[in-house]
């Protein structure tokens, strides 16, 4: 990409798209297109087509998605696979339809198989069973890689895709039931410490393994791989480190300052057991996360405090 490349950043608002749009502006590049959902519903096929027609980027991001926890996943299975689905299909075929020289597609470390060798390398997709409780994401996701895989096989185009682990940073989603473990019990803990509460129930019993970035490291890596990497097969995004939900909760109550108890709720689901994903793709060709996992939650700590729609949300 040169620096006055049209460049155009789907799903801008949100925290990875918003994490994109920061690290290009850092890096000097200076023609970035966005627009607000109420400008252009991705989920519209006449929008989308008519934004391509006119605005005509030659890269684009693909950070938009419906998201969302493990409640949000199990409730609205239809509704989460079709508007991801719809949603990156306009935008992937729109892109190819008025000459997108490369596009990279942003996907989620979900759609591997729910057991998946640990650590999960790139090449494990499709191998076995997804995980049941966000299925319908996942295989909207793949849907989208393989999409993009098949153009370049058909068409010979440079569309490529990264998928990564579990985010958190800066402009995340703190809904108490739709949004993901880490900014959930972000928040929980907060309002237990703000009410003197002498203890937080968590779901499960703690046992999980997950592994987190920082947003801003994930944006980084996709504007190096935007300037780096051609291929069919996804890179994986991470940290290659992972720790249990329980060191997890942990470490969020002592920087949030949490003094009470702990307990955990083993009648509500673990999820998957593990997830880790193999980073040895992305190492190879140059490049690591830079934020460890305490200094990052104490920055999305510093974020929540200062989002004032952080209760609506």
């Amino acid at each position: 990409m040169d620096k006055n490349s049209k460049i155009y950043v789907a799903g801008h608002r949100g925290m990875v798209g918003s994490a994109i749009v920061r690290e290009l502006e850092k890096q000097g590049y200076n023609n970035i297109v966005t627009r607000t959902h109420k400008e252009l519903d991705l989920t519209r096929q006449d929008q989308v087509e008519k934004f391509f027609e006119e605005e005509k980027p030659e890269y684009v991001f693909l950070a938009a998605a419906k998201v969302g926890g493990i409640e949000a996943n199990q409730s609205s299975l239809a509704d989460f696979m079709y508007d991801n689905m719809i949603l990156e299909m306009n935008v992937i075929h729109s892109a190819w339809k008025n000459g997108c020289k490369k596009l990279e597609f942003l996907g989620s470390s979900c759609i591997y198989p729910r057991m998946a060798p640990q650590p999960m390398k790139e090449n494990c997709l499709l191998t076995s069973e997804l995980e049941k409780t966000n299925e319908a994401y996942a295989l909207a996701k793949i849907s989208g890689l393989k999409y993009c895989e098949y153009l370049n096989k058909q068409y010979g185009m440079d569309y490529i895709s990264v998928m990564p682990t579990n985010l958190y940073g800066p402009n995340d989603n703190y809904h108490p039931t739709h949004s993901h473990v880490l900014p959930a019990m972000l928040r929980r803990f907060h309002e237990a410490k703000e009410a003197g509460l002498s203890k937080v129930v968590c779901w499960g019993d703690g046992s999980p393994l997950r592994e987190f970035l920082y947003v801003d490291d994930l944006a980084n890596l996709c504007v190096f791989l935007m300037n780096n990497y051609s291929g069919d097969e996804t890179v994986n995004a991470g940290t290659g480190k992972e720790l249990t939900i329980k060191e997890l909760a942990e470490t969020i109550a002592k920087v949030v300052g949490y003094e009470g108890e702990i307990q955990w709720d083993s009648t509500k689901p673990n999820g998957t057991p593990r997830k880790l994903l193999d980073v040895s793709k992305a190492a190879g060709l140059g490049w690591t996360y830079k934020t460890e996992l305490e200094d990052g939650i104490r920055l999305a700590y510093e974020d929540f405090l200062n989002n004032p729609m952080r209760a609506e949300r």
